[in-house]
């Protein structure tokens, strides 16, 4: 059977031929679950993530790439444990949203998509403008007015347009959908093509560690692209017999923005009143996450957990990281952060294979992160 895209709320199927961002009920939706590949599938001339285009629901024939993907797996000592650090700043635009980002606006083009528009804080904008630039399509990027001049002038370098929005992040949002009758909304939080592309993460440590899953797989989880990347990723291999059990997922979240702890840790999917106030992982700085019950059933599913981290553990986890010769930007610190409070609790042990992905490089905010680092 042909892939779709698939409503996860009642299994209304919708036809992947038609640009597509959200159901008719203006839901989101996910591409109905692949089969997984082997060892023997991966195509070994490609460095990038190309490498795994067998695992994507759709050939792409001609897709666009800056080489993303294929980033460096890095073992450190961290107190009494021995994490592997994934260093996703080395993907093109210094994120790992390129990513999602180079599988979902390939496939939008393929399919006659020639132009978009998209709202971001910062990494996934200049994510899709630079990818956009590459594969020669018009990008218009809305982003909140408080958004750091250095990501708006990564994102206006590429040639994408740039509107500012004034108020909190979810206006950035609102004003995109507003929009999106005249421009194709290609949100990476909306558009399911997007999580097709983060799950070749999956993928990656899998063949980075010899064919074989790590015991956990650390992620600081904000709308969750890269966290339900890896569970689908994972899923599809243990579907194909290329594993023999899920790692256990952790979601990092800074405490002043935590709605997924909150509502993992009160034992339910749905959205759990928690006090939000500003926080230096700005990444993760996602009120209300659109996949939230994704995201739970993926956390549950795996045996994993979450993790809330205060601003000073934060801080902590960068220094200690830039100490390392890792300089990683502060919402990517979460996930190292989150190393010490699951060793504290047990839940993860020095014997297992632990993966800390560090998800974008501390020069997109060099000014805070030597701040920071002074500072403390």
């Amino acid at each position: 059977m042909p892939a779709s895209y698939i409503d996860p709320r009642n299994g209304q199927l919708y036809s992947l031929d038609q640009p597509r961002w959200c159901s008719d009920e203006r839901t989101p939706l996910l591409v109905t679950p692949g089969a997984g590949i082997s060892r023997e599938d991966i195509d070994g001339r490609t460095r990038s993530l190309w490498r795994y285009r067998a695992a994507l629901p759709v050939a792409i024939a001609n897709p666009i790439t800056l080489g993303e993907g294929c980033t460096p797996l890095v073992q450190q000592d961290w107190g009494d444990l021995r994490p592997l650090f994934k260093l996703e700043w080395f993907n093109p635009t210094g994120s790992f949203k390129d990513r999602g980002s180079a599988v979902m606006l390939s496939f939008l083009r393929q399919i006659g998509v020639d132009a978009i528009l998209e709202d971001s804080s910062g990494n996934g904008g200049s994510s899709m403008a630079g990818l956009g630039a590459a594969g020669g399509m018009r990008v218009k990027i809305l982003a909140p007015a408080s958004t750091s001049p250095a990501k708006i002038a990564q994102v206006r370098a590429y040639g994408a347009a740039v509107q500012l929005v004034e108020g909190p992040r979810e206006e950035s949002e609102a004003e995109a959908i507003r929009q999106s009758s005249q421009t194709f909304y290609a949100s990476h939080n909306w558009q399911p093509f997007f999580l097709e592309g983060t799950k070749s993460l999956a993928y990656e440590i899998w063949e980075d560690l010899g064919f074989r899953a790590p015991d956990n797989v650390i992620v600081p989880v904000g709308a969750g692209s890269s966290l339900l990347g890896c569970a689908f990723g994972f899923r599809e291999l243990l579907k194909a017999g290329q594993i023999s059990k899920l790692p256990r997922l952790f979601a990092a979240q800074p405490l002043n923005c935590s709605p997924i702890d909150a509502s993992f840790q009160a034992g339910v999917d749905t959205p759990v009143r928690r006090e939000v106030s500003k926080t230096i992982a700005e990444g993760t700085a996602i009120k209300h996450p659109l996949r939230l019950r994704d995201i739970i059933a993926a956390l549950r599913e795996s045996g994993g957990g979450t993790v809330a981290l205060t601003e000073g553990e934060i801080v902590a986890a960068l220094r200690r990281l830039a100490r390392q010769g890792l300089f990683a930007e502060p919402t990517s610190a979460s996930a190292a952060a989150a190393l010490d409070k699951l060793s504290a609790a047990n839940a993860i042990k020095p014997s297992e294979t632990t993966v800390a992905v560090l998800t974008g490089t501390g020069l997109k905010a060099a000014t805070t992160v030597a701040d920071l680092v002074q500072e403390s």
